[in-house]
């Protein structure tokens, strides 16, 4: 609330979109909270999953702030009629759950006139650990600024802060922090340290200025070769090519580099080829970060809340 209150006045009626379900933290606090703390509105969409029925909805409302995952905000304008309902409400979208990727946020901006906002947390931290400025003007790639009273350093695999820029893992103290995880002593004492700092699994680096950069999940790191390889990074190469819908990379194994990238690609262009996305692979990484395996789908697996599963692609791997 303390972060909204500048930007938006407080005798205008102000009226969030809220997709994820009441029980998501996120939505919980940054949706249903907040409105009742605004005095404002949420208006509840039932099925997400359901595009041209939520693109019917959103016509019929003049909303001010919508949250929701990078999937969503995809998915949505992907819809013909999405350009048609009316923005000029809109004063904060704010992205979470998962990375917002560029060209998301490029196309959000150009079609709605408002910055897509991302914002960081996770379910123990009640959620919320860093945020953008809510009048970025564009997208930053950044997870913003730790919020009011939220310590956050990183640290490396010794127990120590890696130089300015160099990627951490993302380390978290505050009063939002859990006091530990319900009866288990044991995976609480695995994250939350004798000094009150919460692992939080994700990997950053922070520039001068204090902003926060998400590189990906430590789980999800690959090691090609003996080199650091984050799928996030391919991942938002490769989504810039205007005939890819989604995309995810995983890494599977190779007797020659130990692990090497795999791309899954939900085509939005019929006409998108396997050379093509390697072609443009080789303009903008580096060798050992180019997909080794391309492969097509018609849709990628999510949670109920539209966040990719790397985790069900690499157990389909597997078999």
């Amino acid at each position: 609330a303390a972060w909204l209150r500048p930007f938006v006045k407080e005798d205008e009626p102000q009226a969030i979109v809220t997709a994820l379900p009441l029980y998501h933290i996120l939505s919980l606090t940054a949706n249903c909270l907040l409105m009742m703390k605004a005095g404002g509105c949420n208006i509840l969409i039932t099925n997400p999953r359901d595009i041209p029925g939520f693109v019917k909805e959103l016509q019929k409302h003049k909303f001010t702030m919508f949250t929701g995952v990078n999937t969503l905000f995809n998915a949505l304008m992907n819809h013909p009629d999405f350009a048609k309902i009316d923005f000029s409400g809109l004063k904060v979208a704010l992205g979470g759950g998962m990375p917002v990727q560029k060209a998301v946020a490029d196309r959000w901006k150009k079609l709605t006139g408002c910055t897509l906002i991302e914002a960081y947390g996770l379910s123990e931290t009640s959620p919320a650990v860093t945020i953008n400025p809510l009048d970025l003007k564009d997208y930053n790639g950044s997870i913003g600024l730790p919020i009011s009273s939220t310590e956050v350093i990183l640290r490396g695999d010794d127990g120590k802060e890696p130089p300015l820029g160099s990627p951490g893992e993302i380390c978290v103290r505050g009063p939002q922090v859990m006091k530990g995880y319900w009866n288990s002593p044991a995976e609480t004492a695995k994250v939350l340290g004798s000094d009150g700092f919460l692992a939080t699994g994700d990997i950053g680096a922070m520039d001068e200025k204090g902003y926060v950069r998400i590189v990906d999940r430590k789980k999800d790191m690959l090691l090609v070769s003996g080199f650091n390889v984050y799928p996030n990074e391919i991942e938002a190469v490769v989504a810039m090519l205007p005939g890819v819908l989604e995309c995810a990379v995983i890494g599977v194994p190779d007797p020659h580099s130990g692990e090497v990238p795999k791309l899954f690609v939900v085509k939005r262009d019929a006409s998108l080829t396997e050379a093509g996305i390697r072609k443009h692979c080789e303009v903008n990484l580096t060798g050992y970060k180019r997909p080794k395996i391309i492969e097509f789908r018609k849709e990628l697996p999510k949670t109920n809340v539209g966040k990719i599963l790397r985790r069900a692609l690499r157990e389909e791997a597997k078999i």
